[in-house]
């Protein structure tokens, strides 16, 4: 299978934490492409960043729809930011699953114990975080989200920098929040979950890993397009100033849509 895997933000150097463990992460036989969105913000942490972001990570989308990589199209979509910009309503534009890593890492946590916590990179980008979990239906089983409250230096050693501080917050997750198990919490942090294994007393959850390892079982699935319902593609009307790839992946996926309710009606 193929997979496309999206940062959402313009930092080059979380591309390449993306990269190096969604390539550890992949089974045998999954092709990657990993792309870095083409407009934004080094790292995103406030709704309005997510907001800047969704309509990026939409573009690329938009464009390995109209395009297929080395003649293969994409199977599913994996968007490499936590706190899913653009989720869910990135499911209405193409017709294979698109798998946020936030989604991915909570469905993780939740299968390996019955509350757990978050651990992100600032104070600013925690009501973000909090407003995703409640959106997904887990609040009631969130202990805690802790985060760093130093400025960063840099966003692609926010891992060497605060090590020692991620993994003092992961611990009094769990010995003073309850957590049974912990999310370490963006891109940023991909691949520091297998550095700090057997440091922490409880499961810890990288949402790279967890995104590509679900993305991976929900195309293994086969479960078949959004046809109707929530997520169907959004209804044919007027629109003006889209982009040819977004215009092109819109008008795709309204057609398949009304071909497959056609075919319905006439059984």
């Amino acid at each position: 299978m193929k997979l496309l895997v999206i940062n959402p933000n313009i930092s080059d150097d979380v591309t390449a934490l993306i990269e190096s463990e969604a390539l550890r992460s992949a089974s045998p036989g999954t092709e990657l492409v990993v792309r870095t969105a083409g407009h934004g913000v080094e790292y995103i942490e406030t709704r309005f960043e997510a907001l800047i972001a969704a309509g990026a990570v939409a573009e690329v989308i938009a464009e390995y729809a109209a395009a297929p990589v080395d003649g293969a199209s994409i199977d599913c979509v994996v968007v490499a930011a936590f706190g899913d910009p653009g989720m869910p309503a990135l499911k209405e534009l193409t017709d294979v699953p698109v798998i946020g890593i936030t989604e991915a890492a909570l469905c993780a946590a939740a299968l390996q114990g019955h509350r757990f916590s978050i651990i992100a990179i600032s104070d600013r980008i925690r009501p973000w975080y909090l407003d995703c979990v409640e959106r997904f239906g887990l609040g009631g089983r969130l202990a805690s989200i802790r985060s760093i409250n130093e400025s960063l230096n840099t966003i692609g050693s926010v891992q060497q920098d605060f090590k020692e501080t991620l993994l003092a917050l992961s611990r009094q997750a769990v010995a003073e929040d309850g957590a049974d198990v912990v999310i370490l919490a963006g891109a940023p942090l991909a691949g520091l979950a297998r550095e700090l294994r057997g440091q922490i007393p409880v499961p810890v959850v990288d949402g790279i890993s967890a995104g590509i390892r679900m993305a991976e079982a929900v195309v293994g699935l086969q479960s078949g397009p959004h046809r109707a319902g929530a997520f169907a593609p959004p209804p044919v009307k007027a629109r003006k100033g889209l982009s040819e790839n977004l215009d092109a992946a819109l008008a795709a996926a309204q057609s398949a849509s009304t071909a497959s309710t056609s075919a319905a009606s006439t059984k």
